[in-house]
């Protein structure tokens, strides 16, 4: 079975989801088994793509007109694929820069390697950089002190420091400044986005 998911930024009428509608049923995808969500891509709550990926079962097909529809970055992207791929489920785009990402190939599933890959490679220089900003902060003195307020910089840290094994959390805090309460507000125990760690990353 097919299914489609399409998601425009914005719920006042300004955009549209009548062109990605229009290009995932030519594609063959049955009216009934189209998601769509109004809200920008870096948000966590798209109920609907969280009712897509429920619907999907083995064999099944999603389909998007482009490849930004879906992941809120790139590693959110990595893992929702291979999340498909552990449940035997296809993902195909359809226009755009990942047009040739079609994990039902062979061919396809070596570009989505690639993707994977360059996650991978990104994560590795975040948890460099954050390696080296702590130590830093340590070779000048810092080493704790009152807790201040989370910033969009923490947050980015904090994702990748909680990401690797060996992240000690009560190092972290330390270094950052914040409390073990503050840290789990806007950052899972895995390095992924809370709902807190959203909204301060989308402020301008």
């Amino acid at each position: 079975m097919l299914v489609g998911y399409m998601r425009v930024s914005k719920a006042d009428g300004s955009q549209s989801t009548d062109l990605q509608r229009d290009v995932l049923l030519a594609a063959g995808v049955e009216p009934a088994n189209l998601y769509g969500d109004y809200a920008s891509g870096k948000k966590n709550d798209r109920p609907h793509l969280a009712a897509c990926l429920k619907a999907l079962r083995q064999d099944d097909t999603l389909l998007m007109w482009k490849l930004d529809r879906l992941g809120r970055d790139l590693r959110h992207l990595v893992n929702t694929v291979h999340d498909l791929t552990d449940r035997v489920i296809g993902l195909k785009v359809l226009t755009g820069e990942g047009v040739a990402i079609d994990t039902t190939t062979a061919s396809g599933k070596l570009v989505f390697g690639i993707f994977a890959a360059l996650a991978e490679f990104e994560r590795a220089l975040i948890s460099e950089r954050t390696v080296a900003g702590l130590a830093a902060a340590r070779a000048r003195g810092r080493t704790g002190g009152r807790a201040f307020k989370m910033t969009p910089a923490k947050v980015r840290l904090a994702m990748a420091a909680m990401g690797q094994k060996e992240t000690k959390v009560s190092d972290l805090c330390k270094e950052l400044g914040i409390t073990r309460q503050t840290l789990y507000r806007h950052i899972s125990p895995v390095g992924e986005l809370r709902s807190d760690g959203a909204k301060l990353l989308s402020k301008k």
